[in-house]
């Protein structure tokens, strides 16, 4: 089994590639640190299983993944996250995730999730799988960011992590007119007033 591992982080990399080779059949054919490289490594080469992590830099949440699902809809892509928001999971499965793993996991988890999604199936930690089943169902009553389009999301959880307008329309590549019409649609469907209110309800919520 040929594994791609995409973390921006060289320790994390590190770890990961240690653990997974320990194992016969699993070999890690190569490592990267951005979205950019990881799409590049797919075009080019061939792999059985990619293990994103969820949040690197160039490319923001889940555009790896879609972009990534699109190009190669059959490859396997396992998501390693430090959000234990079961949102990420939800918005990770319908953007074309085989699995989702918080990286807290066990390392028999980790090989196990690997495995699982490399033989066509789909992964989610048992613990995450009761919750995730009420989360994504389309119940009365579900929260605010829960009814949030993809880019709201993502647009909420920039702004809430500090950013400007000007500083989220040029990471988004958007224009600075639609960010702040995000903004005042994200305070609307919220039911808040400032951006304050939309750091304190990220982070009462568990989204950054």
């Amino acid at each position: 089994m040929k594994i791609l591992l995409a973390d921006d982080h060289p320790v994390v990399r590190r770890g990961l590639r240690q653990l997974l080779q320990e194992h016969q059949g699993f070999d890690v054919v190569a490592e990267v640190s951005t979205g950019q490289e990881a799409l590049a490594y797919t075009r080019a080469h061939e792999c059985d299983v990619v293990v994103l992590d969820i949040s690197m830099p160039g490319m923001n949440d889940l555009e790896t993944l879609k972009q990534l699902h699109g190009e190669r809809p059959l490859l396997p892509i396992l998501m390693l996250s430090i959000y234990p928001s079961e949102q990420f999971a939800i918005r990770s499965f319908r953007a074309g995730a085989a699995g989702y793993l918080c990286k807290e996991a066990s390392p028999d988890e980790l090989v196990e999730a690997v495995g699982k999604v490399y033989g066509g199936g789909r992964y989610v930690s048992p613990e995450f799988a009761n919750r995730l089943v009420i989360e994504s169902s389309d119940r009365p009553g579900r929260l605010g960011h829960e009814r949030l389009s993809d880019r709201e999301f993502q647009v909420l959880r920039a702004l809430a992590a500090g950013r400007t307008v000007s500083e989220v329309a040029r990471q988004l590549r958007l224009s600075v007119k639609t960010i702040s019409t995000h903004r005042a649609n994200l305070l609307r469907k919220l039911g808040l007033r400032t951006t304050a209110d939309l750091i304190k309800y990220a982070l009462e919520q568990g989204l950054l």
